[in-house]
């Protein structure tokens, strides 16, 4: 019998019934879009859920990336991380900004705190760092190094929806934090993302923008973007948060077999566990070190692929070195990126992998020893 192919991640779905039940209403109302009755609920429940002043609804969450910068009106240059989706760096660049990279830590890959200041200019207006698999940055360093040198803080939280860092929600933290919903997320709205923030000028701005940046009904003083979440989408964010606790139960059970399979192996290096952090188990990178391991990260992806089992090199390439950047960036001013980007692969998890089957997974990893 031909086994079914195993995914990186599969999105979490409510039941059929429940989901219909949300849409009924926008059958019957029908306001599809345009922030109606779903689109508030879920801003509110979210709001609450994030515990945080103001939070803005998105498309997506390159959107929210994209219009906060916007929104702030910077100039100059960005400091960021290489390691990690292009989302990241294409929102600086679309705003006409110049990204900075700034290297990783090897132990949580989010950006180096240490290395941060001395990439700081008479030129630099903000920081994007990214909390990467869901591993939170140093947010206390950041925030330091930040108000000593008067720069916005924009944090990519694409990773981190559900996680807490000393009892606080992530979103709290920064001038801005960014979430996607897209399907594969720990939380998703099909597609969608949001701005989490305390300036309600800086939420104003971001409503403003999202909707082709008209102010009133006649006023239109901005140059916008069309980034409104529509209704089936918030519905599907709505039936999601109901259920997001006992989606975050699965997938730490999912976490905590993995670490019994692969913990201690000579070559692998799994996620860390961070202080005062509850994680969300978002993902479940390894690194491959090859002269231990005796094989290649490529030649652990091929045989899992040959198993129908999708596994990805996520984050690689790295972003400093896209086809669309040629020769703008030097990839080897982030050396640790790089070497990581060459041996980290994530293997699948979601709330309803098979322990069976995670268990074939390792199996086919460790095989692959030699």
């Amino acid at each position: 019998m031909k086994q079914e192919k195993i995914l990186v991640t599969r999105p979490s779905m409510p039941a059929f019934d429940e989901y219909m039940k949300e849409v009924r209403d926008i059958w019957n109302s029908r306001w599809l879009t345009n922030m109606g009755e779903k689109h508030r609920e879920l801003q509110a429940s979210l709001r609450k859920y994030f515990d945080v002043d103001g939070v803005e609804l998105f498309t997506n969450g390159h959107m929210a990336l994209e219009l906060s910068l916007q929104a702030m009106n910077l100039q100059g240059e960005v400091i960021t991380t290489p390691f990690t989706f292009a989302s990241t760096t294409h929102a600086i660049v679309r705003n006409g900004l110049t990204p900075v990279f700034c290297d990783i830590d090897p132990t949580d890959f989010t950006i180096d705190v240490t290395k941060l200041e001395r990439l700081i200019t008479d030129r630099t207006t903000a920081i994007m760092p990214v909390h990467v698999y869901g591993n939170v940055c140093n947010v206390e360093e950041i925030d330091r190094i930040a108000k000593k040198y008067g720069l916005k803080v924009i944090y990519d939280a694409a990773h981190a929806f559900g996680v807490r860092y000393k009892n606080k929600n992530i979103a709290a933290f920064g001038d801005v934090s960014c979430f996607s919903f897209h399907a594969t997320k720990v939380f998703h709205t099909i597609e969608g993302g949001a701005a989490c923030f305390r300036d309600p000028e800086l939420g104003a701005e971001l409503y403003r923008l999202k909707n082709f940046g008209i102010r009133g009904p006649e006023c239109v003083d901005g140059v916008g973007a069309n980034a409104k979440m529509n209704e089936f989408c918030a519905a599907m964010g709505i039936c999601n948060l109901r259920h997001i606790d006992d989606a975050l139960a699965k997938r730490k059970a999912v976490a905590e077999r993995y670490r019994e399979n692969l913990s201690d192996v000579d070559g692998l290096q799994l996620n860390p566990v961070q202080k005062d952090v509850t994680p969300n188990y978002a993902y479940f990178p390894i690194l491959i070190n090859e002269n231990r391991f005796g094989t290649s990260r490529n030649e652990v992806f091929d045989a899992l692929a040959q198993a129908g089992i999708g596994a990805r090199k996520y984050f690689y390439p790295l972003t400093n070195t896209f086809d669309c950047f040629h020769g703008k960036f030097d990839v080897n001013a982030t050396p640790t990126a790089l070497h990581i980007s060459k041996r980290v692969l994530t293997l699948p998890l979601y709330e309803e992998l098979a322990l069976k089957d995670l268990d074939r997974i390792c199996k086919i990893v460790l095989e692959c020893r030699r």
